[in-house]
C-alpha cells in the first residue's frame, strides 16, 4: 500500500517495528491516564466537558537523568513532566472530522548538485559567504541522532469521543476504542548534559503533570492489556522543517540548547478492536489515516524515526532542446512541469529561444518564465484583445476597470494599479513610534502625513487543495503584499470572505442542497474548505497581530435550467486589508548601479512550487501531485519578525534605509527578484539564498514560494544599518547579488563554479541568463476569442401554501444569510488597538456591522473605513446588474461611517470567474462596462484588484463553474471615527424605522436568497435603476450622521427588506413592530426582494426633521415600523398580521447553521450553553465606581517621566497598544525586545515598570509562553536581572495575556508567599494559565468585574462592573494545589472576575470564555505591585475602541474608558512611590557616604540603600 508500509525515499531512514501490534507481552503500564473512549458512546447530553482539569497535586517526584533507552536499560523507564499539545486557534478535533481522500502522497526526486546553504542559528542570522558540501572540509560532523519523548493524552476525553463516533461511522463500527499520544521527535548533533537536559525536560513538560512523558510509548505498553488493536502514527513530512520545528529549536538556541537541530511532533492512535472481529484490512487503516492527517503537508509513519536525513539528492539542471525539437519539447516539458503554457505562449517562446536567443533554455528558465508570466501574475486576460462572437471589444478589460480613476482626475489617490496596493491621501496624524526605531528607546508622538491603503486578493486554489495551509498562506502574502507597499507601509487591520459549494452538514436543514451531486475526490469538500481555511486565515492573523474585521461568507451549488451545474469545487478565500503608510514612501525607488539586492524572511523550503501556473489552470487539468506542490505553509511567527523589520525601517521616515521593496509571492523568486532588479538587471548568486531544506535543487530553491520574504533594494552604506534590524528581530539577511545595469537577470551557481574549479573542469553556463525586457517587458498582446451563452431562465415558482414562517426558517439558515458567530468568535478583533469598528454591534455582540472603521493612532479621531459588496447570483441572470449591486452593496455598507466626502471613495476590485469558457468571459467583460459606467455617475473609482480566471473544477466528467463574482472592497478616510452608526436599534419605544428604497417600488426575487433557499434562480434580478439617486441618499444619509440624528442603521441586502429589520432587532434585543404596504407587489415580493435599500432608526422626536432633511435633499422616505421594547416581532402587510413571534425564536433560526458549524469546531458541550443561554440573554448591566477622566496634561507634557519597559519576545503582537495606553497616562514607554536583554543592550534597573505584552511567543508551540518563560529561567544573568526588579520595592510589572501567562510560568503571581515556583511548592504549586474549556482561541467582549485587591493598579475601581476584550487560546486559571486557590480567593488576590449581565462572578461559558474556576481573570501579588490578567485593558482604554456600552455611562465616544484609570494609577503609585523614595534619600544623606563602600559591592543598588535608609530612620526617631 502506498505510504503506509512501504519505505519511501523521500521520507528517512527508519527503524523497522510492525505496525499491526497483537498479543504483545508487554510489561505493565502506567499510564493509566491515557485517554480512551468507551465503546459505548453516550449520549450528547451525558458527554463530559472536553478539557477535565488534570489532578492537582502537591509535590512532584523526584526527576532523573534521561539517558536514551537501550537494551540493557529497557527494563527501567525514565519518567518526564509531561507537556500538554499546543494548536491554540485551530481546534484539534475539527483536523480530525472531514474525509480528506487522501494518504501519504510521496515522490521521488533525483539531483546531482546540492544546496547546503542551510538556515542560520539565530545567534548568526546575518548571511555571509557561500558554502558548497563539493569543497572538501576537514574533520567529520558527528552521526545525527533522534531520540523520542512520548507525552500522554494527545486528544482530551471529549475529543476522543467526537473522533471515535466519526472513526465507526466513516472507517469501521469494529473500532471500539482510541487512545492517543505526541511524540516528540529530537534530532540532537550532541549529547545533553544533565544540566542542559533538565533545561529541555522543561520545555517539553507540564509543569504539574511530572508522570505523563516518558522515553517509552505509553500506547506500547497499553498493547498488553489490548491485544486486540494497531497503533497509527501520522506526522509531518520530514523532508522540510515545520514552523513548529523551526520556533522550537529557535527556543532551545536562545537556551544554549545547541544541540538540537530540529523537533517535530507527531501524533500516535491506538485503535481498540472488537475482539469479535478480525483486524483491519489496509483499506480501512488508509480511511483512519486519511481522517486524522493531511497528506500535502503530512505523512503516515510505519515504523519509529532513527534520523531525519533523506536520501533525496537534488535534480540537476536540464537543456531542454527547443532548438533540435522546436516546439514539440516545449509541449512536452509544459505537460511534465505544469507549466500552463497556452498555444500562443509556446509559439512566443518557441521563436524566443529558438530565433532570437538561439539557444536551448534550461528547466530553471522555463519554469521561471512560466511563474512570473502565468495569467496569475501577469493578467493576460485583463490585458488581452478580446472578440465576442466575432467582434473585436473597443477596450481591454484594464481600460475599463481604470477608466472612473481617469474621469475624475482631482482625485485623493495616490497610489493606483501600480503597486502591492493602492492608496488615498490620508491626514496629518500623531503616531507612536520609536525615537530610534529599530533599537532599544522610547516610544514618543511624531506628527506624520499618514496615507489610507487597501489590497486584496484571493488564493482560492490552494484552498481547494489544503484548505488550512492555502488560507494560511493566502492570508500571509496578502500581508506582505500589505507591509511590502511603497518602501513599506504599516498593517493594520484584515477583511475576509469565503464562497464554497453545499455544505451537506449533516443533520443540518438546507432542503435546497441536491443530495444527487458528486464532489471530486482530489480536492477538499465545500464543508472542509469553510471550516480548515477560515481556521487557517484566522489563526495566522491572529499569531500575526492582524485583527480580522469585516467579512463575507457564501455558498452555491445548483443545476441550472440549461443543465449546467454551477457551484464552488473550487472555492473563493478571499483576504483584504485596509493600513497605512507613510506619505513620504509611496513612490518606490528605480534601481541604480551598485545597490544590493537583499532578501530577508525565513529560509527556503520546497513549497509552492508552480503555483502561479497551477493557479491559472482549472482544477483538474493538472496532475494531481503538482497540484500538491504547488501549496504553499505559512509561519505567522516569521511573518511577524519581517514585518517588524520592514516597520522600522519605514519609521526612519526620511532615513529609511529601503529604496524598494517586492514581496515573495506567486513564483517565488522567479517573480520577486527579476521585478525588484527590472529594468537594470543584475547578476543572483542562488547559493546566497537562505535555505532550510539541503536536497533544494536549484529550481526549487528558484521557484518555490516559500513564504515571509521579501526582496529589497538597499545602497552598499545601508547594509550594516539593515543587518542590525535583523539581527535585532532574529530574521535571516542574506545579500544575493548587486545591481549591475546589464538588462538581464543572469543566475550562477556559485557552488557548481567551485566544484568545476577544483576538478578542472570548464566552468558552467549560468542556470538562467535572460534579458528582461524579453520576459518581463512589454510583450504580444493576447487575443481571447469566446461566445456568449444565451441564458435560460423561468419566473420564481413557490408553492402559494408557503408561508412567511417557512421561508424564513429556509432563509435564515443559508450560510449568507445567517449569524456568522462561527466565524467571528475565533478570529482577533481587536489586536493593535486601532479598531474603531468591526464585526460585532449591540449588547449581545451580534456579527452584524456593516462597516469596518480603523483609526490612525491612539490619539487622533481620523481614520479609514471599509465596506463589501458582492452578489454572485444575480450575476447568473444579468451580470451588468450584479456589477452595479456590488458597488451599491458597498456604498450601502460604507454610509454608515461618516466619510470625507464620497468622491474620495476608492475601491478595489476582485473578479473570480472560469472567464476562458464560453458564457463567462462574455459575462465578464458586460459587468465590467456597467462597472465602470456606475462609478464614472457616483464619482468613485477602482484603484487596484486581483483577478482569478479559472474559477471551475472537473468532477466526473462534467467542468464546474462556479458562479462569477465581483468583490467590490470599498474604502475612505474618515474625518471623526465616532461618527458611526451600527445595525442594532437602541431607542426602545422612542425608536421609529424609516426606508430609503433605492429600488423605487421595484420588487424583483431574482437571484435572491429566497431563491436559492427553493432551489431556483428566477428570471428577473434586483438592479441599480437610477444611479444619481444613490448617490444623493449617500450624502444626504451622510449628513445626518453629521448631526446624530440616527441612532442604527442598515443596509437591504441579501434576503430583503425582513432579514435586514429581523437583524436589526436581533442586535438590539428588542422588538419590532412592522406596517407594510405590499404596492401590489405580492407578499414575498415585498419582503424578500433584494432591491438596495437603507433602513434607519430615528429618535420620534426627530421624525419630522429628519424627513425634512431628507426630502431637502431629493430623498424619499416611508415609516415601516415602530421599535418597541418588549422582544416580539410583528409584520403586518395590507392591513393583514401574517406574523407574530418571539425575537429570540427567530434569532434562534437565524443562528442555527453557526452553532452547527461551530460544533464541528470547539466543544460541543460549550456550543450548547451558549446556544441555549442566548435564548435569555439581556443587554449587560454595567456599573462604575468612579468617573474616567484624561491624564492630566501637566503629566503628559512634563519633560521627565517615568520609565516603563514594554517587553516583547519573538511572536508577541500587543506592544504597540501597551506602550499607547502608558503613554496615555504620561509614562515613557519604551521597546524592549529579549534579545536586547540578552545581549545587555538594556538593564531592567532604569525602569520603574515592565509590561509583558501579548500574543503568541514563539507561536506558543512548547505551550503558551513556555519559550518566553525559558528564556529568562535559563539564562542565570537575565533571571537574576528580573528577580532583582521584582524584589525591588519602588518598581510595578504588568502581563497581559500571553505576557500573563509568562509572569505565572515566572512565578510572579501570586508570588511565593502564597504558592508558586518561587516558593517551596515550585512548580507543582504554580497556577498557570492552560487551554480554554472549549479548546479553541476565543475573542470577545466580555464582562468583569473588579473586586476589592491589593492591586495597586485597580485603585479607586473596585466594585466596578464593566467590558473588556478578551482574545487567547489558553486562558483558563489552573491550580495544582487547591490549597493555592484558597489563599488567593481569601487574600484577595484575583481583582479581576468574569461576570454575567446580572454583574454576578460566573465560570458559565461563554461569560466566563475559558471556563476559569471562580471566574478568575487575573492575579496580583501579595503587595499589588505585580498584576497578571488574561484579558485586554490596553485595547480599550479610548471609548471609541469599545464596541458597546450602556447610554446610562453617558461617556463621550471620544473620551477616555475606565481602563485607562489602570495605567493612570500606576503613574500615581510611581509618584508616590518616588515622593517616598526622595523623602527618605534626604533623611539618608549623613548616612550615605558611610555606605558608599557597602552599595558598591551589591549588584542592586536598592539592597545596599535599604540599610541606610533603616539608620536613618533610627537618627530622626
Amino acid at each position: 500500500m502506498r505510504g503506509w508500509k512501504r519505505r519511501d525515499q523521500r521520507e528517512p531512514s527508519i527503524e523497522r517495528r510492525p505496525v499491526i501490534l497483537a498479543d504483545t507481552h508487554a510489561r505493565p503500564s502506567r499510564a493509566a491516564t491515557a485517554t480512551t473512549a468507551a465503546a459505548a458512546i453516550p449520549p450528547s447530553h451525558l458527554l463530559p466537558d472536553r478539557r477535565r482539569s488534570p489532578p492537582r497535586r502537591r509535590r512532584p517526584p523526584p526527576r532523573a537523568a534521561y539517558r536514551p533507552p537501550t537494551a540493557s536499560s529497557s527494563g527501567k523507564r525514565n519518567v518526564f513532566i509531561a507537556a500538554r499539545s499546543s494548536g491554540l486557534g485551530r481546534s484539534r478535533i475539527a483536523q480530525q472530522c472531514f474525509q480528506q481522500h487522501h494518504i501519504c502522497y510521496p515522490g521521488v526526486r533525483r539531483a546531482s548538485v546540492p544546496n547546503v546553504r542551510m538556515l542560520p542559528a539565530p545567534g548568526a542570522l546575518v548571511s555571509r559567504g557561500v558554502d558548497s558540501s563539493l569543497v572538501p572540509k576537514t574533520g567529520n560532523a558527528s552521526e545525527a541522532g533522534v531520540i523520542q519523548l512520548y507525552r500522554i493524552p494527545y486528544l482530551q476525553e471529549s475529543e476522543t469521543i467526537e473522533l471515535l463516533r466519526q472513526v465507526q461511522a466513516k472507517v469501521s463500527s469494529n473500532i471500539v476504542g482510541i487512545k492517543t499520544e505526541q511524540c516528540f521527535n529530537i534530532q540532537l548533533d550532541n549529547a545533553l548534559t544533565p544540566e542542559k537536559l533538565a533545561t529541555l525536560q522543561w520545555l517539553l513538560a507540564e509543569t504539574y503533570e511530572p508522570d505523563k512523558l516518558q522515553a517509552q510509548s505509553f500506547l506500547e505498553e497499553e498493547i498488553s492489556r489490548s491485544p486486540y488493536s494497531v497503533i497509527v502514527e501520522v506526522g509531518p513530512r520530514m523532508t522540510f522543517s515545520t514552523a513548529f520545528s523551526t520556533n522550537a529549536v529557535s527556543i532551545c538556541k536562545s537556551l544554549s540548547l545547541m544541540e538540537v537541530t530540529r523537533l517535530e511532533r507527531s501524533r500516535r492512535y491506538l485503535l481498540c478492536l472488537d475482539p469479535g472481529n478480525g483486524p483491519l484490512d489496509e483499506s480501512q487503516l488508509n480511511d483512519f489515516a486519511a481522517l486524522v492527517h493531511d497528506r500535502m503537508t503530512e505523512c503516515v509513519y510505519p515504523n519509529k524515526l532513527t534520523s531525519f536525513h533523506s536520501d533525496v539528492v537534488p535534480e540537476p539542471v536540464r537543456i531542454v532542446p527547443v532548438i533540435e525539437r522546436g516546439r514539440e519539447a516545449l509541449e512536452e516539458i509544459n505537460v511534465k512541469m505544469g507549466l500552463a503554457f497556452d498555444e500562443q505562449d509556446i509559439k512566443y517562446y518557441t521563436h524566443l529561444f529558438r530565433d532570437d536567443i538561439k539557444r536551448n533554455p534550461t528547466t530553471v528558465e522555463l519554469f521561471d518564465i512560466a511563474q512570473s508570466n502565468s495569467e496569475h501574475s501577469r493578467h493576460w486576460f485583463f490585458n488581452g484583445k478580446l472578440v465576442i462572437d466575432g467582434e473585436t471589444m473597443p477596450k481591454t478589460l484594464f481600460q475599463l476597470v481604470k477608466s472612473p480613476l481617469k474621469a475624475n482626475p482631482d482625485n485623493n489617490s495616490v497610489i493606483g494599479f501600480k503597486d502591492n496596493s493602492s492608496a488615498i491621501k490620508g491626514y496629518p496624524a500623531n503616531q507612536l513610534r520609536p525615537t530610534i526605531p529599530g533599537s532599544t528607546s522610547p516610544l514618543s508622538v511624531m506628527m506624520r502625513d499618514l496615507d489610507i491603503l487597501f489590497t486584496a486578493e484571493t488564493h482560492n486554489f490552494p484552498c481547494a487543495v489544503a484548505p488550512y495551509p492555502g488560507a494560511e498562506t493566502g492570508a500571509g502574502g496578502r500581508i506582505r503584499d500589505t507591509h511590502a507597499t511603497g518602501k513599506g507601509s504599516f498593517v493594520v487591520a484584515s477583511t475576509a470572505g469565503y464562497c464554497v459549494g453545499n455544505l451537506r452538514m449533516e443533520g443540518s436543514y438546507a432542503p435546497w442542497e441536491d443530495p444527487s451531486f458528486s464532489y471530486p475526490s482530489n480536492l477538499a469538500s465545500p464543508l472542509q474548505i469553510l471550516v480548515d481555511a477560515s481556521d487557517g486565515a484566522s489563526d495566522y492573523g491572529n499569531k500575526f497581530g492582524e485583527p480580522l474585521i469585516q467579512g463575507f461568507t457564501r455558498n452555491f451549488g445548483m443545476r441550472l435550467l440549461n443543465g449546467e451545474r454551477r457551484e464552488w469545487l473550487k472555492p473563493i478565500m478571499f483576504s483584504g486589508a485596509i493600513g497605512q503608510i507613510d506619505h513620504a514612501h509611496i513612490s518606490k525607488g528605480d534601481p541604480e548601479i551598485g545597490m544590493l539586492v537583499v532578501k530577508i524572511g525565513g529560509p527556503a523550503y520546497r513549497i509552492g512550487m508552480g503555483g502561479g501556473a497551477a493557479s491559472s489552470m482549472v482544477s483538474g487539468q493538472n496532475d494531481a501531485e503538482l497540484d500538491f506542490n504547488a501549496v504553499q505553509r505559512g509561519d505567522a511567527e516569521m511573518a511577524q519578525k519581517l514585518y517588524r523589520v520592514v516597520r522600522a525601517c519605514a519609521e526612519m521616515g526620511e532615513s529609511n534605509p529601503i529604496i524598494s521593496i517586492h514581496d515573495q509571492g506567486a513564483g517565488g523568486n522567479c517573480n520577486v527578484v527579476k521585478e525588484i532588479i527590472y529594468p537594470k538587471g543584475a547578476e543572483i548568486d542562488i547559493r546566497s539564498i537562505v535555505v532550510g531544506d539541503h536536497t533544494l535543487s536549484v529550481l526549487e530553491i528558484w521557484g518555490a514560494e516559500y513564504q515571509e520574504q521579501d526582496a529589497l533594494l538597499v545602497k552598499p552604506e545601508s547594509r550594516s544599518l539593515l543587518e542590525s534590524l535583523c539581527e535585532r528581530e532574529r530574521v535571516s539577511m542574506a545579500v544575493i547579488g548587486t545591481i549591475d545595469g546589464c538588462g538581464k537577470i543572469v543566475l550562477i551557481d556559485s557552488a557548481a563554479m567551485e566544484h568545476a574549479k577544483i576538478n578542472g573542469l570548464p566552468p558552467p553556463t549560468p542556470v538562467e541568463d535572460l534579458e528582461l525586457e524579453k520576459v518581463l517587458g512589454d510583450m504580444p498582446q493576447k487575443t481571447f476569442e469566446f461566445k456568449r451563452v444565451s441564458l435560460v431562465s423561468e419566473p420564481l415558482d413557490i408553492a402559494p401554501g408557503v408561508t412567511i414562517m417557512d421561508a424564513l426558517k429556509r432563509v435564515l439558515s443559508l450560510p449568507s444569510i445567517c449569524s456568522k458567530r462561527f466565524l467571528t468568535t475565533k478570529v482577533d478583533r481587536c489586536v493593535t488597538g486601532l479598531v474603531a469598528q468591526q464585526q460585532t454591534v449591540g449588547p449581545l455582540q451580534l456579527p452584524l456591522a456593516d462597516v469596518a472603521v480603523i483609526a490612525q493612532t491612539y490619539t487622533d479621531l481620523t481614520g479609514g473605513a471599509c465596506a463589501i459588496g458582492e452578489q454572485p447570483a444575480k450575476g447568473l441572470l444579468n451580470p451588468k446588474a450584479m456589477a452595479r449591486l456590488a458597488v451599491g452593496e458597498a456604498l450601502t455598507n460604507l454610509v454608515w461611517a461618516k466619510v470625507s466626502s464620497l468622491s474620495d471613495v476608492k475601491a478595489s476590485g476582485n473578479w473570480m470567474y472560469a472567464a476562458k469558457l464560453d458564457g463567462e468571459g462574455a459575462d465578464m467583460y458586460d459587468a465590467a462596462v456597467a462597472l465602470a459606467d456606475c462609478m464614472i455617475q457616483l464619482g468613485i473609482a477602482i484603484d487596484g484588484g486581483k483577478d482569478s480566471l479559472s474559477m471551475a473544477a472537473q468532477c466526473d466528467g462534467e467542468v464546474v463553474k462556479a458562479p462569477g463574482n465581483l468583490v467590490i472592497s470599498a474604502y475612505v478616510t474618515c474625518p471623526d471615527i465616532t461618527l458611526t452608526v451600527t445595525p442594532d436599534l437602541k431607542l426602545g419605544n422612542d425608536g421609529v424605522l424609516l426606508h430609503i428604497d433605492l429600488g423605487k417600488g421595484k420588487r424583483r426575487l431574482g437571484g435572491s436568497a429566497l431563491a436559492q433557499a427553493f432551489d431556483q434562480i428566477g428570471n428577473d434580478c434586483p438592479d441599480i435603476d437610477d444611479v444619481p439617486y444613490l448617490k444623493k441618499a449617500f450624502e444626504a444619509v451622510q449628513e445626518l450622521l453629521s448631526q446624530r440624528l440616527i441612532s442604527a442603521g442598515h443596509d437591504i441586502s441579501d434576503g430583503g427588506l425582513i432579514v435586514s429589520v429581523l437583524e436589526m432587532a436581533f442586535a438590539g434585543n428588542c422588538g419590532v413592530k412592522l406596517n407594510i404596504d405590499s404596492e401590489d407587489s405580492g407578499l414575498l415580493q415585498a419582503l424578500f426582494a433584494e432591491e438596495l435599500g437603507l433602513l434607519l432608526e430615528v429618535h420620534l422626536k426627530d421624525l419630522s426633521v429628519v424627513k425634512q432633511k431628507l426630502e431637502a435633499g431629493g430623498i424619499s422616505a416611508n415609516v415601516i415600523g415602530q421599535v418597541t421594547a418588549s422582544p416580539d416581532i410583528e409584520l403586518v402587510v395590507d392591513g393583514r398580521l401574517h406574523l407574530k413571534e418571539k425575537t429570540s425564536d427567530l434569532r434562534d433560526i437565524w443562528e442555527e447553521t453557526s452553532f452547527q458549524l461551530e460544533g464541528l469546531q470547539r466543544l460541543k458541550s460549550c456550543v450548547r450553553l451558549e446556544k441555549e443561554g442566548l435564548k435569555h440573554r439581556t443587554s449587560p448591566s454595567w456599573s462604575l465606581s468612579f468617573t474616567p477622566k484624561f491624564t492630566d496634561e501637566k503629566l503628559l507634557t512634563a519633560s521627565s517621566k517615568p520609565k516603563v519597559a514594554i517587553i516583547r519576545e519573538e511572536g508577541s503582537n500587543g506592544d504597540r497598544e501597551m506602550a499607547a495606553a502608558f503613554y496615555a497616562a504620561g509614562f515613557e514607554p519604551w521597546d524592549i525586545t529579549m534579545s536586547d536583554l540578552l545581549a545587555g543592550k538594556s538593564s531592567l534597573e532604569e525602569y520603574c515598570g515592565i509590561a509583558f505584552v501579548g500574543g503568541f511567543s514563539y507561536a506558543d508551540v512548547l505551550d503558551s509562553a513556555k519559550g518566553w518563560a525559558a528564556s529568562i529561567r535559563f539564562n542565570q544573568p537575565l533571571i537574576q536581572q528580573f528577580q532583582n526588579f521584582y524584589n525591588r520595592p519602588d518598581t510595578f510589572s504588568l502581563g497581559v495575556c500571553n505576557g500573563c501567562q509568562l509572569m505565572a510560568l515566572l512565578g510572579w503571581v501570586p508570588g511565593s508567599d502564597v504558592g508558586s515556583s518561587l516558593g517551596s511548592g515550585g512548580d507543582m504549586s504554580q497556577p498557570r494559565f492552560i487551554h480554554n474549556e472549549s479548546g479553541r482561541f476565543e475573542c470577545r467582549f466580555t464582562s468583569v468585574s473588579i473586586g476589592t485587591s491589593p492591586a495597586i493598579m485597580f485603585k479607586g475601581m473596585e466594585g466596578s462592573t464593566l467590558g473588556i476584550w478578551s482574545a487567547h487560546g489558553e486562558g483558563r486559571a489552573f491550580f495544582p494545589d487547591e490549597n493555592v486557590l484558597a489563599s488567593v480567593v481569601n487574600s484577595n488576590l484575583a481583582p479581576v472576575r468574569y461576570c454575567d449581565d446580572a454583574n454576578n462572578i460566573t465560570e458559565v461559558y461563554p461569560f466566563n470564555p475559558n471556563g476559569s474556576p471562580l471566574g478568575i481573570a487575573a492575579l496580583c501579588s501579595p503587595d499589588g505591585r505585580h498584576l497578571a490578567m488574561m484579558p485586554h485593558p490596553e485595547r480599550c482604554f479610548m471609548m471609541w475602541q469599545y464596541p458597546w456600552y450602556p447610554k446610562e455611562w453617558q461617556l463621550e465616544k471620544c473620551g477616555p474608558s475606565p481602563w485607562l484609570r489602570m495605567f493612570q494609577n500606576a503613574r500615581e503609585w510611581v509618584q508616590d512611590a518616588g515622593s517616598s523614595l526622595t523623602f527618605w534619600g534626604r533623611i539618608a544623606q549623613t548616612e550615605l557616604r558611610r555606605d558608599r563602600v557597602a552599595m558598591s559591592l551589591h549588584e542592586d543598588p536598592w539592597m545596599a540603600f535599604r540599610p541606610c535608609i533603616i539608620r536613618a530612620l533610627a537618627v530622626s526617631e
